[in-house]
């Protein structure tokens, strides 16, 4: 059985693992995400719990005899931790048309996983600097990252009249603007001679979205214009 100083040794490092967990968690509840401050803090707590069970099972059930191999791997545990943490991770994040949201709240999820594996291992300092490094990137790199030029990527979707030089009057007024077309879909309708543009593109800092769709609508022909 474990000793009492044993126990709080444990114990120790189910705390610490909460703690460093809680403080990442904290920063994507105050930024409003679903993963938050009790998630971030349950999957530390949960991998230190994995990392200290893989420990006592090893300790309990091994062969230390030296007449024949261990036949316990202590580390076959919590190497599950970083597989199955990868499904919570997914559940995080989420797609909105033309972007992608949630990968930093399942990357801090991932370092979470893993400072409660460094707390259960025993390794506290290397808990805390992770801790810190990962707090510094959220809260002081996110200022840089404003501060970025950076690419925009909007969906468009023009609906006008079936002609010939339809589709390559949009083209034209998409060149003068600059704006970079990354994918295209189109689609015509035989029955109301209509013809539908939908654009995936990558809009610089010259111009808006409002800017775009007033000028979508000038062209002759367009009957509806969408920018998202």
């Amino acid at each position: 059985m474990l000793g009492p100083e044993l126990h709080l040794h444990l114990f120790a490092r189910l705390l610490l693992a909460s703690i460093l967990g809680g403080l990442i968690g904290l920063e994507r509840e105050v930024h409003g995400r679903p993963a938050g401050f009790r998630t971030h803090l349950l999957v530390s707590l949960g991998s230190c719990l994995f990392c200290l069970t893989s420990i006592e099972v090893y300790q309990l059930y091994g062969n230390f005899s030296g007449v024949v191999p261990v036949g316990i791997d202590p580390g076959r545990i919590a190497a599950q931790v970083v597989t199955g943490i990868g499904f919570l991770g997914a559940g995080a994040i989420i797609r909105e048309r033309a972007s992608i949201r949630g990968l930093t709240t399942a990357a801090c999820l991932w370092v979470a996983a893993g400072l409660g594996i460094a707390c259960g291992l025993g390794l506290f300092q290397m808990a805390i600097v992770v801790t810190a490094i990962a707090l510094i990137n959220l809260l002081l790199l996110k200022q840089v990252e404003k501060r970025l030029n950076r690419d925009i990527y909007v969906v468009v979707k023009v609906w006008g009249d079936d002609r010939p030089d339809f589709i390559q009057q949009v083209y034209q007024l998409l060149g003068e603007t600059g704006i970079e077309r990354v994918e295209a879909k189109f689609e015509r309708d035989l029955e109301r001679k209509l013809m539908f543009i939908e654009f995936q593109m990558k809009r610089g800092n010259k111009i808006t979205s409002p800017d775009l769709l007033a000028k979508l609508s000038e062209l002759q022909g367009v009957k509806r214009v969408s920018v998202d």
